[in-house]
């Protein structure tokens, strides 16, 4: 029996996924990279933004510091945060439905703290999750299950009775070897994906919109 819900924020709750696989690039241009490698988002999307700050100066020998590169990224995308980054469909709606049913939720997400908080405040949902954990919270990030078995325990679940909702095939893998109930949901960007997340994942939705099916 389901009794909490842990969320995924970018590609599950906003559709924030394509700006990413942009910033990526755009910042490795402007630091002299000037043919990016056209798959150095996928290779960065498992690592925490310490790990893959380091992970760029390394591979591509940049003349800054790790503190740079986080600072740098976090203020490219702030503006879309801030601003710009919409809900995904049915978020509202199935957030009301789970206040209905007394299911408690929060978020576990890899992107900044301070971008995290600022996009969910604006859209007027911030308050009505129980947390919003970061690899500030935990920092080994979505590798392992530390973030995803915190949450549970914020929620007063087993993990056993936590339901993940990920759009990231690493995260669902992480969260299911833990002992969490999986859903993957559609995302677009995860599409070479989707085969493999609908044969590990418990469930798998097209959008929040099925949630309500398996709760």
């Amino acid at each position: 029996m389901i009794k909490g819900i842990i969320f995924d924020l970018d590609g599950t709750l906003i559709d924030s996924m394509k700006i990413w696989y942009d910033v990526d690039r755009n910042f490795l241009r402007e630091n002299g990279v000037t043919d990016p490698p056209a798959d150095i988002s996928e290779r960065v999307k498992k690592m925490t933004v310490d790990q893959s700050s380091q992970y760029f100066i390394d591979l591509f020998h940049l003349s800054v510091t790790k503190e740079y590169v986080i600072k740098r990224i976090e203020d490219m995308v702030r503006e879309e945060y801030e601003h710009h980054i919409p809900l995904k469909p049915y978020v509202e709606e199935t957030l009301d439905m789970l206040d209905g049913m007394g299911i408690p939720y929060g978020v576990a997400t890899a992107t900044y703290k301070a971008l995290a908080e600022a996009v969910l405040k604006r859209c007027g949902i911030y308050d009505r999750f129980r947390f919003v954990l970061t690899d500030i919270d935990y920092p080994r990030g979505k590798k392992f299950p530390d973030i995803f078995l915190g949450g549970a325990q914020r929620l007063g679940c087993s993990p056993d009775e936590a339901l993940v909702i990920e759009d990231s095939l690493h995260c669902i893998q992480t969260a299911k070897k833990a002992g969490l109930i999986t859903a993957g949901i559609y995302e677009e960007t995860c599409e070479p994906d989707r085969k493999e997340i609908m044969e590990t994942a418990d469930y798998y939705l097209m959008s929040l919109a099925e949630l309500k099916s398996i709760i």
